[in-house]
């Protein structure tokens, strides 16, 4: 278990340090209505982490993940980057399952 969908407010994000067998990884889940979309904490421009400050990963309507450091905006969904230094480029994804209410890594 990673945490609880309902630690995350919907449209909000979380950012956590968990445990692979490559070692620990710096990774964000964000909440979207009963889904979770995880990405590993780094921006593919700069490979920065992406929070403004801790668990505050969203742009102010909500819509997109948001760089802090460039600004590039990337899809909830995919983690494609739509916007910015990056465009075109991916978050890179961090496999997680949601079941009933609770988040795990694919890896559990």
């Amino acid at each position: 278990m990673i945490c609880r969908l309902d630690d995350i407010p919907d449209g909000e994000g979380k950012g956590l340090t968990v445990q692979t067998k490559a070692g620990e990884r710096e990774i964000m889940i964000i909440r979207k209505g009963e889904q979770a979309f995880s990405y590993l904490n780094s921006c593919p421009h700069a490979w920065v982490q992406l929070d403004w400050s801790p668990d505050r990963f969203m742009n102010r309507d909500k819509t997109h993940i948001m760089c802090a450091t460039h600004g590039a905006m990337f899809d909830i969904e995919t983690g494609r980057c739509i916007a910015g230094p990056c465009l075109g480029d991916h978050l890179m994804p961090f496999p997680v399952t949601v079941k009933d209410g609770t988040v795990f890594t694919a890896l559990e």
